[in-house]
């Protein structure tokens, strides 16, 4: 959980709208999906390294993950937090 001091001042870089903390349930569902190895950042790369935490943006279309205790505020980094079903 990041500070609620240091959470204020952090904007989305692409837009500058605030973040917020992304919930357990969802990091959870990113984490699933890092695992199968669908999940792909806005980049185009697939996410290999589970998600301690997120910010999500205020419209909630985009997620900065939070690896290692610091949230990676870059736009190429960033995921859809709407995970994709997968077949089974």
């Amino acid at each position: 959980m990041l500070n609620s001091e240091f959470l204020k001042l952090l904007r989305c870089p692409e837009d500058r709208t605030p973040l917020a903390e992304a919930d357990a349930a969802l990091i959870a569902q990113l984490n699933a999906a890092i695992d199968a190895k669908t999940l792909r950042n806005r980049g185009g790369d697939v996410v290999e390294r589970k998600f301690e935490g997120g910010l999500i943006r205020a419209d909630g279309k985009y997620l900065y993950p939070i690896v290692d205790g610091i949230p990676i505020l870059l736009i190429d980094e960033a995921v859809s937090p709407v995970v994709p079903a997968h077949s089974a």
